[in-house]
């Protein structure tokens, strides 16, 4: 864990994290089990899929942002539940990342005061890298 050298108050780097989703494999695990949208997204975040051309590629790219926060954070769900990690998009339009029950305790365990993320995905992968920052 690293700390960003600058003026006295910035934001101090907590973790960062990446990771790499198959949408196609993404796709087919929806399909074949629908009932791992609920346990894994937000009803936000599915209705925000839905209005899409391509639903799954937008779900594997808020799962991978999910696993990327936890990544930033240093270990996997232990005791959490991954809805509780929910992508938004802010007012611009960027997304951000919403922390609720256990994910949102754990976080503030570490310091995190807020989240930078990155998105991105084509018909065959989707992307996602998270910075874990504190003040």
């Amino acid at each position: 864990m690293a700390e960003s050298a600058g003026a006295p108050g910035s934001a101090g780097v907590v973790g960062i994290g990446t990771d790499l989703v198959d949408v196609d494999r993404f796709r087919t695990v929806l399909r074949r089990r629908p009932s791992v949208a609920d346990r894994l997204f937000t009803p936000g975040e599915r209705t925000y899929a839905q209005r899409a051309v391509d639903p799954s590629a937008r779900l594997a790219a808020r799962f991978a942002a999910k696993e990327a926060a936890l990544k930033a954070l240093g270990y996997g769900l232990g005791g959490m539940r991954m809805a509780e990690i929910e992508v938004v998009r802010d007012d611009d339009g960027r997304p951000e990342i919403l922390l609720h029950g256990a994910a949102r305790s754990r976080a503030a365990e570490h310091g995190v005061s807020r989240w930078l993320v990155s998105l991105s995905h084509t018909d065959r992968l989707a992307q996602a890298t998270v910075v874990a920052l504190a003040r």
